[in-house]
């Protein structure tokens, strides 16, 4: 075994692999960006090296600059994580040119499965089956619009190089080609360097099932079974399990032993993931080979009991394969749901900003949590917003699931939107529960899973009240004479002298304005929309408010942000403005036609000018955030006024992008 490790990432996964390196005894190196200095990762190893400025292509994704930290640090081996360099077949190899140790497979199989095109046929003339399409290397638009005739609509536009969903558009339509095919060049030559595509048939309620392998330098390969990861969104995967709900045991050894004869074609020596898509007949396709590790690894870990980063770095260090298949067993039922910064409700946009108040579950034997965010930490537009993977196991499925919906209920997050109501809707939706899962899973269930914003419940305004009101006595309290108990100001009821016994907050949120009555008493007597009710509560020795509202007991975290409270329970977060009734102030909206950032990151694509008569649904922008695109559209038949950024700026959330005169309102342009 080597002695010194530099971990070539950040966030979770860097933080993933110093934990196992520590266990085994070796030395850590950390790499960081200029944004990163400070980060989870950087404290735990055991030095860090400075690589560059915040945007990834001057330093995460910088060659040079990783290897020349190696070197200066004395590093003997460099585990790549995921993401960045990961699956970048040049790192690879100017690693090894330098004399470090690869913890990955050899850069030939990186290049050979890096490339969809070439994959697919390595592995078709094993004998795994594919999906029809189009890999070809001629790329004009018009060879693609033919194969995409040919294959018939809808079709799967996807990048050659990489994953993670970039680089990939579902076109239904031929008219709608075109774009997709523009927007995808640009997004997988952002994120892999290589604008090369690929048509594929569109399978239509897919699921998607992987299958972990793993080989070493003797020619041993094994899999360590399945993963389903069919919820996802944007083609991104949010939850994953294994194994795979309702899966035969038939199929599951046809998928293992494909997975296999796939990672032998290639010659693969380290961890892989072989991708399959899954027909509701029962037939499967291959979909790609990850070179790498992959994000949702900790449920393979869960129900296998091993450790595949050791499992990496012993391979790495030119050790045999720890199990052979026989002695591989699966034990139990494990989920993951990935706590993202992202706003659901706005399509699933990235978030950004400071993480004013985290805590995550409790750890367990029975709970994982793996986060590479610490409260106090600031979630940037340059990076991957994953704050956590929260990961459950039980001795069979259904006790999984309600584990992790009590896990999700436990998180508590203020700051960055989060997906963390997102999330428990989908481990306790009834389809879910009964493993009913494919990638429409989303789509299919939004209204269930992504509802309006309800007001409806009355228990949101009293946690908020008696939160004030118990935060008053406690700061009363605590500018008091002593603990003396027979003091006025010790009491909870209320009384002040020249103090009525009464009072008034207005509360606003979602959209809703509560005038809430006070009567101070032995309780705290509230009228609220729905009439009046007691309550009385405290706080615990963690801060959280305890509270009895009417006679029924519940619980919440209890966030203060200057007049905005941030209430949160189990079953989600509110948003509170405390503010006096008699200073309403004046609510302003902005002034129609003003069209902002959706999200915090780069302007990609400018199509519009001033003077610009569009149709409704026209982009007139695109942006890029953690190399996502997203574009904006007009929301009606008019005329673009004024254009207030320029390709390449890197703007804020709400930023005043385009001015737009709808036709209704505006007349011919100039």
């Amino acid at each position: 075994m080597f002695r010194k490790l530099l971990v070539a990432n950040r966030g979770e996964i860097a933080c993933r692999v110093l934990r196992t390196a520590h266990r085994l005894g070796l030395r850590t190196v950390a790499v960081c960006s200029e944004a990163d200095t400070g980060a989870r990762h950087v404290r735990m190893a055991d030095e860090a090296r400075s690589i560059g400025p915040a945007e990834p292509s001057q330093s995460y994704l910088s060659i040079p600059a990783i290897v020349g930290a190696a070197r200066a640090s004395g590093a003997d081996a460099v585990h790549p994580g995921y993401g960045f360099l990961s699956e970048n077949a040049d790192f690879a190899q100017a690693c090894l040119d330098a004399g470090l140790i690869w913890v990955g497979p050899s850069p030939q199989a990186i290049r050979i499965m890096g490339s969809k095109a070439e994959s697919k046929s390595l592995v078709q003339r094993a004998g795994v089956p594919v999906v029809p399409g189009y890999h070809g290397q001629v790329q004009s638009d018009d060879v693609l619009l033919h194969e995409a005739r040919r294959l018939g609509f809808p079709v799967l536009v996807k990048a050659s190089a990489g994953g993670g969903g970039r680089g990939m558009r579902i076109v239904r339509t031929e008219s709608d080609l075109d774009e997709a095919l523009a927007c995808a060049r640009r997004e997988a030559r952002a994120a892999f360097a290589d604008d090369r595509l690929l048509v594929e048939k569109y399978v239509e309620r897919p699921r998607h099932v992987e299958i972990q392998v793993f080989g070493d330098s003797h020619g041993n390969v094994v899999h360590l079974f399945e993963r389903d990861c069919s919820i996802q969104r944007r083609h991104q995967k949010v939850i994953e399990e294994s194994p795979a709900p309702h899966l035969s045991q038939s199929l599951r050894s046809q998928l293992g032993d494909a997975a296999v004869a796939a990672a032998q074609a290639v010659g693969y020596v380290g961890a892989g993931t072989v991708e399959f898509i899954v027909d509701p007949d029962g037939s499967f396709f291959f979909l790609e080979m990850n070179t790498r590790l992959q994000v949702e690894h900790p449920v393979t870990e869960l129900v296998t009991d091993q450790d595949l980063v050791e499992w990496q770095l012993r391979v790495a260090a030119g050790e045999r394969l720890p199990l052979t298949q026989d002695e591989l067993t699966l034990r139990g039922h494990a989920i993951e749901a990935r706590l993202y910064a992202e706003d659901p409700a706005a399509g699933f946009l990235p978030s950004s900003g400071r993480v004013e108040f985290l805590r995550l579950p409790q750890e367990s034997v029975h709970v994982r949590v793996d986060a590479g965010v610490d409260q106090g930490d600031d979630v940037t537009v340059h990076y991957d917003p994953l704050i956590a993977k929260i990961v459950v196991w039980g001795s069979e499925r259904a006790a999984a699931v309600r584990r992790l919906a009590q896990a999700l209920a436990e998180v508590r997050l203020v700051g960055p939107t989060s997906n963390r109501d997102f999330l428990s809707a989908v481990a306790s939706h009834p389809a879910f529960g009964k493993g009913l899962v494919d990638t429409g899973f989303i789509d299919r269930h939004r209204a269930a899973l992504l509802p309006p914003a309800s007001t409806d419940d009355d228990t949101v305004v009293a946690l908020a009240a008696l939160y004030v009101l118990l935060d008053r006595e406690r700061r009363a309290a605590a500018g008091g004479r002593g603990p003396d108990a027979w003091s006025p100001w010790a009491k909870t009821t209320g009384w002040r002298l020249n103090h009525a016994g009464h009072d008034v907050l207005t509360m606003r949120w979602n959209g809703r304005e509560d005038v809430v009555r006070i009567t101070y008493g032995e309780r705290y007597a509230l009228q609220l929309p729905g009439g009046e009710v007691e309550v009385r509560g405290e706080f615990d020795e963690s801060g959280d408010l305890i509270a009895d509202i009417g006679g029924r007991r519940g619980s919440a975290t209890v966030v203060q942000r200057g007049a905005e409270l941030v209430v949160m329970t189990s079953k989600g977060t509110h948003k509170v403005v405390v503010q006096d009734p008699h200073d309403h102030g004046e609510a302003t909206d902005g002034a129609t036609g003003h069209i902002g950032a959706p999200m915090p990151g780069r302007v990609i694509a400018l199509p519009v000018t001033a003077g610009t008569r569009v149709r409704r649904g026209t982009p007139l922008f695109v942006m890029e955030a953690m190399k996502m695109e997203h574009s904006v559209y007009a929301p009606s038949d008019g005329v673009v006024e004024e254009v207030r950024c320029a390709v390449g700026d890197v703007v804020q959330e709400g930023a005043e992008l385009i001015t737009f005169v709808p036709e209704a309102n505006g007349g011919d342009p100039a």
